[in-house]
């Protein structure tokens, strides 16, 4: 029988010990299962539940198997474990549990069969289940699943790897399968009428249901033991919005209160010598940045159901007349693609725009000078390719020239950046995958191909934002920081070694991590969905920082992506050189404001020439600067 005065005499201590593929959860636990006490809990069925070496052990003793209950309901929950079979058994959880005359009826999520299904069942008096209705698929980028139309399959976002040429890729994709003999993470989310599991950071599979109240239970069936561990759950119904907060180092001022973009850029776009800004279909003049001009037709998107298209602006002379210009980098379906809005030159009008490349797939662009002609370059993936496109100069408004860097099946949809890695002079490209070295000017030879792991895999996504390159510890050598997965965890640098016969290789140091790592983490913070990014030396030390922040809704208001309602905080982090560090250097976190947030790209530049380094971030919430505070001769302290 089940001992309530032994039962987690044994502390389980959260994150103690990672299982093989878990990150842990994606939330900060109301509760999790430790101490001696099981108040607030219950069993019901036939298994023994026991505390052994800081585990919960559950020992099935009967075919029927049986349940360890809450004995509080909750609508929305999520709820993280560990757990490991010993010998064939069953696992699973159950949610919303409501009493029926003849015993119970809930959401069943199975834990051990493949792809990880919910059910619709019902148990009798003593927790048998009797009945198994699958239920129709469902989640991904929605929160609330739409009635049934007669596709049974109904709508759901299931990563598949897009289709690659056979190329050998540094690390590959995360297939989220369970291990029989190891440490297995699962997490479950059951929000509005969608339950999505992500087993082993894998891809999400989900299930649409109908709207519920009640307790939530973990399941053991079969014949053998189940060990859990790290086992928390969190009431998702209760969100809370923190105070709003910006660093005294830096002003905020808002330019737009709706969303329209996902980036911003600035140039001097009407030729009066002071800097604008433009952020999706707006430009906002400066220096004030009070009145703004639309370049095409404005409307506002909806946060939280929909994108719109301005994804990655950048502002130059793409023409070539000596007007600065806007390309729009556009990511999805049928509309990607980079949009040229050409300057009107001081007329008071809409701008034209020319699609100038198709079929873009990333979702991150940087521009500059790549070959070193002295003229602009947009660098993008598509079609499987890392590539940078130009303009013909005697036709900017015509379809650009693509120069493929990579073989086809290196592109992807995050994580891009340019630098000169090497030393040589030349600037490379790089991606989540490597580098690629540039050949000499006037070399018919392809581009060298490095392969690294500048990214990693959570929930079927890979990659970062915009790759900085820089000398990060101060040695001569070029590093790479960067974020790891744009919607999910993970901000690095990687620090360049060079062996006797000058060979390149990287070491990477982990700057943040996910909750699980929060004290290890820089400064102790911890956000996810990194998908903003820059370089600048923010302080007048003569070393560039890093800046980066959480994209909000990224992927709209629902939970396909790790603590999507975590506050939209922007940070950047100094870069300190430290001889006592791993690599010789840390990175010291400041927030500059924790209500704006990330979208696609962070502009950062002096705005108004005060000699301090301003920010700018569209998003979801609105276009936002954060204008920088004067120094003088000194650092500005960081902090968090």
């Amino acid at each position: 029988m089940f001992d309530k005065r032994s039962w987690f005499s044994a502390v389980l201590v959260m994150f103690a010990s990672a299982s093989m593929f878990a990150a842990g959860p994606s939330f900060q636990p109301d509760v999790t299962l430790t101490g001696s006490s099981l108040a607030g809990w219950h069993t019901v069925g036939q298994a023994k539940w026991s505390a052994r070496n800081g585990e919960l052990v559950a020992t099935p003793e009967s075919g029927n198997g049986g349940w360890l209950m809450s004995d509080h309901g909750y609508q929305d929950v999520g709820l993280y474990a560990d757990f490991r079979c010993s010998g064939p058994c069953e696992a699973g959880a159950l949610f919303r549990a409501q009493k029926t005359a003849s015993g119970w009826k809930g959401i069943f999520v199975s834990l051990t069969e493949p792809d990880t299904p919910s059910y619709s069942v019902t148990l009798d008096a003593q927790g048998k289940i009797l009945t198994r209705e699958k239920l129709r698929r469902g989640g991904g980028l929605i929160r609330i699943a739409p009635p049934e139309t007669g596709n049974a399959n109904g709508p759901q976002r299931r990563f598949t790897p897009p289709a690659r040429p056979k190329v050998d890729l540094p690390f590959t994709y995360n297939e989220g399968k369970l291990s029989a003999t190891d440490w297995n993470g699962i997490e479950m989310l059951l929000d509005a009428n969608i339950v999505r599991a992500i087993l082993n950071n894998g891809r999400e599979a989900g299930g649409v249901t109908d709207e519920g109240y009640g307790p939530f239970a973990l399941y053991v069936g079969g014949t053998g033991e189940v060990h859990f561990k790290n086992v928390g759950f969190k009431d998702l119904g209760l969100q809370v919005r923190v105070p709003e907060k910006t660093s005294s180092n830096f002003r905020k001022q808002q330019v737009s209160d709706f969303y329209y973009s996902m980036t911003a850029a600035a140039a001097d776009f009407n030729h009066d010598g002071v800097q604008d800004i433009v952020s999706g279909p707006y430009i906002y003049y400066g220096p004030d940045y009070t009145k703004r001009r639309e370049i095409s037709l404005a409307e506002s998107t909806n946060p939280s159901t929909s994108f719109n298209s301005y994804w990655v602006e950048y502002a130059e002379d793409f023409t070539g007349d000596g007007w600065p210009d806007i390309i729009n980098v556009t990511y999805g379906g049928a509309n990607s693609g980079v949009f040229l809005y050409v300057n009107p030159k001081g007329e008071n009008r809409r701008w034209d725009m020319y699609k100038v490349v198709p079929n873009v797939q990333s979702e991150i662009a940087v521009v500059g000078d790549v070959d070193g002609s002295g003229k602009p370059a947009v660098v993008f993936m598509g079609e499987g390719y890392v590539s940078y496109a130009k303009p013909d100069p005697a036709n900017p408004t015509g379809s650009w020239v693509v120069h493929h860097v990579s073989e086809q099946g290196y592109g992807g949809a995050h994580g891009i950046g340019m630098g000169d890695v090497n030393g040589d002079g030349r600037v490379d490209i790089l991606n989540m995958y490597g580098w690629w070295e540039q050949p000499p000017a006037g070399s018919t030879e392809p581009w060298k191909y490095h392969p690294e792991v500048f990214g990693r895999y959570g929930r079927g996504i890979a990659g970062g934002s915009v790759m900085t390159v820089y000398d990060v510890n101060g040695d001569g050598l070029k590093d790479v920081v960067t974020s790891l997965n744009a919607h999910g965890w993970g901000l690095a640098w990687f620090e360049q070694k060079r062996d006797a016969q000058g060979k390149i290789s990287f070491v990477r140091h982990m700057i943040m991590d996910d909750f699980g790592t929060q004290k290890e983490n820089a400064g102790g913070v911890t956000f996810s969905e990194l998908h903003g990014t820059a370089a600048a030396d923010m302080d007048g030390d003569g070393i560039p920082d890093f800046i980066v922040g959480k994209r909000y809704w990224s992927h709209n208001a629902d939970y396909l992506d790790p603590d999507p309602f975590g506050p939209p905080v922007l940070y950047w982090y100094k870069t300190v050189r430290d001889p006592k560090a791993p690599g010789g250097a840390r990175f010291v976190p400041e927030l500059i404001d924790n209500m704006s947030g990330v979208g696609s790209t962070i502009l950062v530049t002096d705005l108004n020439k005060d000699g301090a380094m301003d920010v700018v971030s569209g998003t979801k919430l609105g276009t936002s600067i954060f204008w920088g505070k004067p120094h003088k001769g000194g650092t500005v302290a960081a902090k968090h």
